[in-house]
C-alpha cells in the first residue's frame, strides 16, 4: 500500500513518470526503507528546495505507521539513462 502511494506521487511530479521505481526493504524491528529509483534529472524534483517535497512525502508516510506500527525511511537514488 505504501509502496504504491509513494510510486503513484512520484510519477505525479517528475518529467519521466516511467523511470520511478520504488522499491521497499525491511530493516527488521518495526523499521522499513522505501527508495525511490528516479531519472538523474528529476531527483531534484523529488527531493525539492531545500528537501521540503520529501520531507513531506515522510510526514504523509509517517501517518502509516499508526496503521501498521512500521516505521520508514524514505530514500531518493538515481537511475542512469540506458546506453544504447
Amino acid at each position: 500500500m505504501v509502496e504504491t502511494f509513494v510510486r503513484d506521487f512520484a510519477r505525479l511530479i517528475v518529467t519521466h513518470p516511467e523511470a520511478i521505481v520504488v522499491e521497499r526493504k525491511s530493516l527488521g524491528e518495526g523499521f522499513d526503507e522505501i527508495v525511490i529509483y528516479a531519472h538523474k534529472e528529476d531527483a531534484g524534483k523529488l527531493i525539492g528546495k531545500e528537501g521540503r517535497m520529501i520531507n513531506a512525502l515522510k510526514t504523509v508516510i509517517g501517518g502509516c505507521k499508526a496503521k501498521d506500527g512500521i516505521s520508514y525511511r524514505v530514500n531518493v537514488q538515481t537511475i542512469e539513462e540506458p546506453k544504447g
